[in-house]
């Protein structure tokens, strides 16, 4: 089929595709350069040689744009906890649960810039952005499963709610609460871990 007798669907679908590819290029140009908290959308628009209103009705935000960026690596980071889950579903819950948090921030520091776009939003409401993401989603589905085991096992005789405590521990786990800890309080991410561990999985 030749270029004239392509239906304007599918055109259409190309140039959506092709559009989307040089504005991830572009933020990732300008990131790289700039930082993602420094780069607006605005910016990213003229870098990509493309109006605002077409930048905007393919993301709202600078969160969006950047949950594109990372999402293959976000699919690979979940995948790889599931399959530590099941190469580990003989140890105890608490230890699985440790190991969980040590694959998670390790994926933190090494995408820290994007995870932190990916919190940021430009929607007033900034803390019910981040706790409707699909990355929080997942893996406060996933925790709540290791607590309910945890509770279920009698590991906790008075356990906490598995929810808030998977909410809490999600909080403690926020791009603004870890780059406290390690840059104003210099904790590793070791020492991280060990005191997420401390503080909401073993209890003893």
């Amino acid at each position: 089929m030749s270029e004239a007798e392509i239906p304007p669907f599918r055109a259409e679908r190309r140039d959506a595709a092709e559009n989307r590819q040089r504005i991830l290029n572009a933020a990732i140009r300008l990131f790289e350069q700039y930082g993602v908290e420094q780069v607006s959308m605005n910016q990213i628009a003229t870098e990509a040689q493309l109006g605002p209103g077409t930048l905007y009705r393919r993301y709202r935000n600078k969160s969006e744009l950047c949950l594109d960026l990372i999402k293959d690596h976000v699919d690979l980071l979940f995948e790889d906890m599931e399959a530590y889950l099941e190469l580990n579903r003989t140890e105890a819950t608490s230890l699985r649960l440790k190991g969980i948090l040590r694959i998670f921030l390790a994926f933190r520091e090494k995408k820290l810039q994007l995870l932190n776009g990916v919190e940021e939003s430009l929607s007033p409401n900034r803390s019910k952005t981040r706790t409707h993401g699909p990355i929080y989603h997942e893996l406060h589905k996933l925790l709540v499963g290791l607590y309910e085991e945890m509770t279920a096992s009698g590991v906790d005789r008075r356990p906490p709610d598995s929810v808030f405590r998977a909410d809490m521990l999600l909080a403690a786990l926020s791009s603004d609460s870890y780059l406290f800890q390690r840059d104003t309080r210099g904790y590793s991410p070791e020492a991280m871990l060990e005191q997420l561990y401390r503080t909401f999985v073993d209890r003893g």
